[in-house]
């Protein structure tokens, strides 16, 4: 037998955003999952571990200038900003370059958005109100992208790529909501001088991106100190994520059609490889380079430590009729798996009879009420805001054991629908079959 002597060469990788970011979300909703699964046997089978480990303190101190975190809020004050800036950087991509570019594409998602946002909170609103625990409104507006791609990628090909997108954009359009709303509603007062100095970086960061600056690391320590002023102004200190991101240039340095394809074969010596190097980099866009480097550490390792952090609450029949027959836990159920999918799908139809929108080709009704139903998937952000709504540590509880409960609710409903529904005749990559 003869061994052919060509030398192996590594098959070509192409940064694919859309399809890396679908792929990987799918992939990172199952490991979000179990995280959360984790973190609810730790905490009813060690509490007392669960605890102390979460409320740790861990603090940083330079020349007085200093933050003092347990180790749950590091992670929700500290690596969540990961997650923003990816929120970011989805939401630039899709204005730019995906579904919310073209007006007519994105009416669709942004009014089935509008109703899945507006018809929960309400609904919530009007089982609290006058209540302490009124507050909380904003919890059952959001969609966990990762766990409604990965419920939709399990699903396979018997799922429109088409509704994928659509529930792609209308979460991205939801987490645009979510993110106005945290910065509006969720403040701790704020401070005009941090403020300001917050509203200066950014101003400055659009500035050098203006002039062409590219060193990437300059801007990583100008994100860190925007990230210090943001906390120290009361806003919400991971919206410096979300300004990050949707100031990344979407357009590469070096138009790729001007770059020499025999140029970046040469490896012949070190300069011919950074000269490599240096190409490729510069012939994609910061959003879609940072997407590609910064979705797996988000969806593999972010989130799931997030999870890990937040879904440990104790579980038990006393606790699931504490959570569930109080007026937080019935705003949050009724609001994520009704007001979800009744919203999405009310202001869907009325768009499409109003003629504003158009169902995308190969998209029927039971794939909306489907999706609409995923909508109701609120995990991530839904916990994130949680944590910001009450002073109450019960009520705090019982909004988290109910965003679970709902959580679980929506993705079976949601996958019973579709799977009712007729498979597409063709699959594509997009759709995980």
């Amino acid at each position: 037998m003869s061994v052919s002597s060509r030398p192996f060469r590594r098959p070509v990788r192409y940064i694919s955003p859309l399809a890396d970011f679908l792929r990987t979300e799918a992939a990172g909703g199952a490991l979000l999952l179990g995280a959360a699964v984790v973190a609810l046997v730790w905490a009813n089978t060690a509490p007392a571990s669960y605890l102390s480990f979460w409320h740790a303190r861990a603090g940083v101190d330079f020349a007085g200038w200093g933050i003092d975190f347990d180790v749950r809020h590091w992670v929700n004050e500290g690596l969540m900003t990961v997650f923003f800036l990816v929120v970011g950087l989805e939401i630039k991509r899709e204005l730019t370059d995906g579904e919310l570019r073209d007006p007519r594409g994105a009416a669709l998602p942004f009014v089935a958005a509008l109703g899945g946002m507006a018809v929960p909170a309400v609904i919530y609103t009007v089982i609290n109100a006058g209540g302490s625990t009124a507050g909380g409104w904003a919890i059952p507006m959001a969609t966990d992208i990762a766990m409604a791609v990965g419920v939709l990628t399990l699903l396979g090909p018997r799922v429109p790529v088409a509704l994928k997108l659509f529930l792609l954009a209308l979460a991205i359009v939801d987490d645009i909501g979510s993110v106005v709303v945290i910065a509006v509603f969720y403040g701790k007062g704020l401070s005009v001088v941090w403020g300001g100095s917050a509203l200066g970086l950014v101003v400055a960061i659009a500035v050098l991106k203006r002039l062409g600056v590219q060193v990437i690391g300059f801007y990583a320590v100008m994100g860190a100190a925007l990230w210090y002023c943001t906390y120290r102004a009361g806003v919400h200190a991971t919206l410096a994520g979300v300004a990050c991101g949707l100031l990344a240039p979407s357009k590469p340095f070096l138009d790729a059609d001007l770059v020499d394809v025999t140029a970046l074969a040469d490896v012949s010596s070190y300069d011919a490889v950074a000269e490599t190097v240096r190409l490729a980099r510069q012939s994609v866009s910061v959003v879609e380079w940072l997407e590609h480097r910064l979705v797996p550490w988000s969806s593999y390792a972010v989130v799931p430590l997030f999870a890990l952090a937040n879904a440990g609450i104790p579980v038990g029949l006393t606790a699931l009729r504490d959570s569930l027959g109080s007026s937080v836990g019935l705003g949050v159920v009724a609001g994520l798996v009704l007001g979800k999918p009744v919203g999405i799908t009310l202001f869907s139809w009325i768009g499409v009879r109003a003629g504003w929108v158009s169902l995308p080709h190969g998209v029927r009704w039971p794939h909306i009420a489907g999706a609409a139903a995923l909508g109701g998937i609120g995990f991530t952000v839904s916990l994130f805001i949680a944590g910001l709504s009450f002073e109450s540590a019960a009520a705090e509880d019982q909004a988290r054991l109910s965003i679970l409960v709902a959580t679980a609710a929506a993705a079976f409903v949601g996958s019973v629908i579709l799977r009712r529904t007729t498979n597409p005749p063709h699959a594509s990559p997009l759709t995980g079959g």
